[in-house]
């Protein structure tokens, strides 16, 4: 009966496994993506083609930080600034530097940031892309000295900054430490401003907590992706403090336009174009 029951819950965890694969959320390379708001199917090859935008509703699929680098640089033209920096642990969190060593080998990252300088429309431009699939993108030690280290090296070399948040905000298991860069990280941006250096900001899904409240919302412009979840607390545990009905929506990308916390809501597919043409009207750094 025993060895039965653990032959069922092998089959189970196997059947569990392939249905993750087919959704997209398993550790092995996926073929076909669903649609979360629509439901339909897309072959991968498919989806890459159209920028990982559903054709059928228009849903932006939050993408990884070099899918988006290769999205937006124009070939050839970006060099890496991350890659020797890890976390040590710093309050010596339980199962922490295994996550993290599970994540580089899923993202070849060393955390949840890549940074470097590439041309966007042949625009040169200091590059920080926050990472989704590492660890949800958030924030620990590394990510705000990685991303201070990129602000100083466009202040020394005179470049605007294009900064792409996609994040859950600070990382637990690193507490105060995590924390602490939320104000490192201002602090950097706050500088880099007074030094007259044009700081553009894109949100994308999700840009929440510690993030949020730091440098993602510190953009000379503020650009965002359709229906990304913009904001600090989630809007179950706002309602339960305010004891209060939020509007509907009242998160997203659409709704902080309307009520000027985001200039303007652009679509992936005109994302490097608008970017282009601001940094071409912003700064003077072409060719």
């Amino acid at each position: 009966m025993s060895k039965l029951f653990d032959d069922r819950r092998k089959q189970l965890f196997t059947l569990k496994k392939m249905r993750e694969n087919l959704n997209g959320k398993g550790d092995v390379p996926e073929t076909t993506y669903t649609c979360p708001i629509c439901n339909k199917e897309h072959e991968k090859s498919k989806l890459s083609l159209n920028l990982y935008v559903c054709e059928a509703c228009g849903h932006h699929f939050p993408i990884s930080a070099r899918t988006r680098i290769n999205q937006l640089v124009d070939r050839k033209t970006f060099r890496e600034h991350t890659g020797k920096l890890n976390s040590s642990d710093p309050i010596s969190f339980p199962g922490y530097l295994n996550k993290l060593g599970e994540n580089q080998g899923k993202t070849g990252n060393t955390d949840a940031i890549v940074t470097g300088v590439g041309n966007i429309e042949g625009n040169k431009v200091e590059i920080i892309v926050l990472d989704p699939t590492f660890m949800m993108g958030s924030m620990g030690s590394v990510v705000g000295e990685e991303f201070t280290r990129a602000v100083e090296h466009a202040m020394k070399h005179k470049l605007p900054v294009l900064c792409i948040s996609a994040s859950g905000g600070a990382r637990m298991q690193e507490g105060m430490f995590s924390l602490m860069q939320m104000a490192k990280t201002s602090a950097a941006v706050e500088k880099f401003s007074q030094m007259g250096g044009f700081y553009l900001s894109l949100l994308t899904h999700p840009t929440m907590g510690g993030v949020s409240a730091s440098f993602a919302m510190l953009g000379d412009i503020i650009l965002a992706e359709p229906g990304a979840l913009i904001g600090f607390a989630g809007p179950r545990v706002i309602e339960q403090t305010i004891h209060q009905k939020l509007p509907k929506g009242f998160q997203r990308a659409e709704f902080q336009e309307e009520h000027g916390f985001v200039d303007s809501v652009v679509t992936r597919k005109s994302l490097k174009k608008t970017i282009g043409m601001l940094l071409l009207m912003h700064t003077n750094t072409k060719g």
